[in-house]
């Protein structure tokens, strides 16, 4: 479950990624780095 949920939150943050070239912001900046981090950590952390 923890693979699945840290993939999402990846691939979220990759698509805000994407949605920072048509609206930047500061909270969105955060969120982005905050979901690409948690998401790698849940993902990569799994035995």
């Amino acid at each position: 479950m923890r693979k699945i949920c840290g993939f999402i939150l990846f691939w979220l943050g990759i698509g805000i990624t994407i949605g920072i070239y048509l609206e930047p912001g500061f909270i969105l900046i955060c969120t982005l780095v905050l979901m690409i981090i948690i998401g790698y950590n849940l993902f990569s952390s799994c035995n």
